[in-house]
């Protein structure tokens, strides 16, 4: 069969242009990846700030409104616990939060650390020379971790460094959705973060929070057929160049969309995959609570549930959407950042 890149989005929406609206009701059974009684965490992890300066009483100061402070949970490299050795290290001294933090000083062109997790996925992480850490998540639950890092010789040549296991103990199952990441990168102070507080100010509760960020993601950045016809291989997106041209292939909605609910405390996934035969990105959102939103997106109670903001911003909320985004064997996740 022959594989096509998320641009291809555009033949669904083709084809789902007929529909009409349609209302639905919600279900109550947790979803996969997260146990019934997974709670959020208190915002006390290492690193955990608050974006904006003004202090906690500023947000939520409405009667029924949810605080919308901005919460960033800070990826740290200590040194207290690595792997490896210069130019390739690998910071592990915050497992339990649910992120290793890598960093490559040599001289070839990039390095690779593989992480592979207890359900035997392998994740490769490419780097370049640079003195700062980036933070790559452990998102297969708690269990042996393999790590193996790489340095590029030639070409897809590369040379073995180090080969090391470690115990990874999630302090909170969560955490590994509420950090920043390699591919859902942000801090407590870009763009992104202050739109999502922005657009969640009259929020009452997390899930009219998710409903506020979706819609405003949906309705301000455009599907951008140029970039998905030409994006090289190993794209990183960028959520605030996002923000700023207003449009975006299927890994840039995903990747700010991820960005702007960990920014408000809502973990979320950023899934890699295929929808049908389109190699593509969704995202997968946790909440306590329980409801609808926008006729489109159904969530579970206590669980997560599948909304792809790439085919909700093309396709107006229609019924045919609703039945695709919300089948899952319409999606095989490949990669969980």
């Amino acid at each position: 069969m022959h594989l096509r890149f998320c641009a291809s989005w555009r033949v669904l929406f083709l084809l789902l242009l007929s529909a009409v609206f349609l209302s639905a009701c919600s279900g109550s059974s947790p979803g996969p990846g997260a146990e019934a009684e997974a709670k959020l965490p208190e915002n006390t992890a290492a690193g955990n700030t608050a974006a904006a300066e003004k202090g906690e009483a500023e947000a939520g100061g409405q009667s029924g409104v949810r605080p919308n402070t901005p919460v960033v949970y800070e990826p740290q490299a200590p040194l207290e616990s690595t792997l490896g050795e210069e130019p390739l290290i690998v910071d592990i001294s915050h497992t339990d939060q649910g992120y290793v933090m890598a960093r490559y000083t040599g001289s070839a062109a990039k390095a690779n650390i593989q992480i592979t997790g207890p359900d035997g996925i392998h994740y490769k992480y490419f780097l370049t020379p640079s003195d700062s850490f980036i933070s790559l998540p452990l998102t297969s639950g708690d269990g042996t971790y393999q790590i193996d890092g790489y340095e590029n010789i030639a070409g897809t040549q590369y040379a073995v460094l180090f080969r090391e296991t470690t115990e990874v103990s999630l302090e909170n199952e969560l955490f590994p959705f509420l950090y920043p990441n390699h591919y859902v990168n942000f801090t407590a102070r870009p763009e992104a973060v202050a739109v999502a507080a922005e657009a969640a100010a009259e929020a009452s509760d997390d899930l009219d929070a998710v409903a506020d960020i979706y819609h405003y993601v949906i309705g301000h950045v455009a599907y951008d057929l140029e970039k998905a016809e030409t994006v090289a291989a190993g794209y990183l997106p960028d959520v605030d160049e996002t923000l700023r041209t207003g449009k975006g292939i299927c890994f840039d909605y995903a990747s700010l969309t991820a960005a702007m609910l960990r920014s408000q405390n809502i973990p979320t996934r950023l899934e890699i995959g295929y929808s049908g035969d389109i190699y593509h990105a969704w995202i997968s959102v946790y909440t306590e609570e329980t409801g609808w939103i926008d006729r489109l997106i159904e969530f579970t109670s206590g669980g997560w549930t599948r909304m792809d903001p790439t085919l909700a911003a093309g396709n107006d909320s229609s019924s045919a959407a609703l039945k695709y985004v919300g089948d899952g064997s319409n999606y095989t996740t490949q990669y969980i950042r």
